[in-house]
């Protein structure tokens, strides 16, 4: 990432696809299609693993690391690859077209990709490439359909909860789960088998266009996830299987209380003895599929902040050291190039800018977190950006930018950013001036929310910390798409020297 570009982050279930979410299907082609006939580089996202409505939807909570999310395939290429028909994808969800439709979208795909098993299974037995994606995948895809199917049978139970001998994994009792859902098993293998088929022709398609793809790994895992349940000695938990410690942030600028996330925390003494084996195939798991990886919470690979499970907010946690250093030197021995974006938002110490350095990661910056206090000492005041550095205007975790000029800038911020652009600047106007700002910044890389270029509000949030409900819905609607300020981002790209 040495050389000035720009993209724009818009997650795959944003996209206007025709079933009630966005998907991998022609509506995701059409998007890379735009990106690259308005000069960006980039096309960056949130987790595409496995969602559920008992966690909100939320891409950073799932029952799998590895596995991609069914709710992301798309109906019109199971058409095109002939194991669907055009008229089974007829009764598609209707509905707002701005908001995704997690509950009758789930129903609607479910049904259709057990038409399409019902359709194949048969000869699945003789399928190389169904073979050869098993065993390329054998290290998580088994465990996986084994969790789901066991999962499915236990209904409202996390796996702590199980049965004893499927709990603990005991040999006799998996070998007995397999052979008395064999089709259950096989289905959810081949729901993976269509994702992955699916996913690496988009990437294909973008990269053979000069499109990069942006992933995010989240650090963590669930609790009730097939990560857990496979390989329980790499986290803290007690001799039930919960989490004895769970793992979040202090407070800071985003809540009083700090986030408490209730993900068990990694046991790093474990980790290491394996020569971080778990961590490596991770990371090899998402190069197959992206170009970048940002890797979420990135000062948790220094030290993380360690709240005892029994706590029912962040406040009385502790700051716990992680061997990184080790971590990072085995992946760069088994990975060879780091293909990684460090989020180094929040308490940033002297270790975490040396992890940082040491393997030569760009951070992020924040331009909303720009124009707070005193500008000389703010280091997201744009003079302060770096060159080695990955610059947005906000995140899916953040406000949009109206939505901060009006809710979180405050009197100070806006006369700060007054100052430093020497004009006034109104609501109507403040998203095209921040389009500048990051785009005439040192930052090699500038990445734009699709909300912040077209201007919307906070009505166009993608998520806010530490609250329930309303998040991950917003999508991107096919008359916003020809939005005039998406010319006038081609434009700035080539004004400042970042068309590619």
């Amino acid at each position: 990432m040495n050389i000035r570009s720009s993209g724009v982050l818009l997650h795959i279930t944003s996209l206007p696809s025709r079933f009630g979410i966005g998907d991998l299907g022609p509506a995701a082609y059409d998007f890379a299609d735009f990106l690259r006939s308005h000069g960006q580089l980039y096309w960056q996202f949130l987790p595409t693993t496995p969602t559920t409505e008992i966690m909100g939807n939320s891409p950073y909570a799932s029952w799998s690391a590895f596995a991609g999310n069914p709710l992301l395939i798309s109906p019109e290429l199971m058409v095109e690859d002939g194991i669907i028909t055009f008229e089974e994808v007829r009764d598609a969800p209707t509905g707002h077209a701005a908001f995704v439709h997690y509950g009758a979208t789930g129903i609607y795909k479910a049904h259709l990709l057990r038409l399409a098993y019902e359709r194949k299974k048969d000869s699945l037995s003789s399928s190389d490439r169904f073979a050869k994606f098993k065993e390329n995948n054998a290290d998580w895809l088994r465990d996986y359909a084994r969790f789901v199917t066991i999962m499915d049978e236990h209904p409202g139970k996390i796996w702590s909860e199980w049965p004893e001998p499927l709990k603990y994994r005991e040999e006799e009792a998996l070998l007995q789960w397999d052979a008395d859902h064999k089709d259950a098993i096989e289905f959810e293998e081949f729901v993976q088998f269509i994702f992955f088929s699916q996913w690496r022709r988009l990437r294909a398609y973008c990269n053979r266009n000069g499109l990069n793809l942006i992933g995010d790994v989240p650090i963590y895992v669930t609790h009730h996830s097939a990560d857990v349940w496979t390989s329980p000695h790499l986290f803290k938990l007690d001799h039930n299987g919960n989490p004895t410690h769970v793992g979040g942030v202090p407070p800071d600028y985003f809540s009083e209380t700090g986030q408490r996330w209730g993900n068990p925390v990694f046991n790093w003494d474990a980790m290491r003895n394996e020569n971080f084996a778990w961590w490596v195939q991770r990371m090899q798991h998402n190069i197959k599929l992206v170009d970048k990886i940002r890797l979420d919470h990135f000062r948790g690979f220094a030290g993380y902040w360690e709240i005892p499970s029994e706590e029912q907010t962040a406040i009385n946690g502790k700051w716990v050291e992680v061997p990184g250093m080790e971590l990072f030197r085995t992946f760069s021995l088994r990975l060879g190039i780091l293909p990684f974006i460090a989020e180094d938002l929040g308490v940033i110490t002297a270790d975490v800018r040396e992890l940082k350095q040491q393997f030569y990661l760009p951070g992020m910056k924040i331009l909303q977190f720009g124009f707070g206090g005193d500008l000389t000492r703010n280091p997201d005041t744009p003079f302060h950006h770096e060159p080695h550095c990955v610059l947005y205007t906000g995140t899916h975790d953040n406000s949009t930018v109206k939505g901060w000029y009006v809710t979180e800038a405050g009197d100070q911020g806006r006369s700060n950013l007054h100052e430093f652009v020497g004009q006034c600047t109104d609501l109507d106007n403040v998203h095209i001036t921040f389009m500048r700002l990051a785009m005439q910044s040192v930052a090699n890389t500038v990445i734009f929310p699709v909300q912040d270029i077209i201007g919307l509000d906070n009505s166009g949030r993608m998520n806010t910390p530490s609250t329930a409900e309303g998040n991950w819905e917003w999508r991107m609607t096919k008359e916003q798409l020809h939005h005039p300020m998406f010319q006038r981002l081609a434009e700035l790209t080539g004004l400042f020297g970042r068309w590619t």
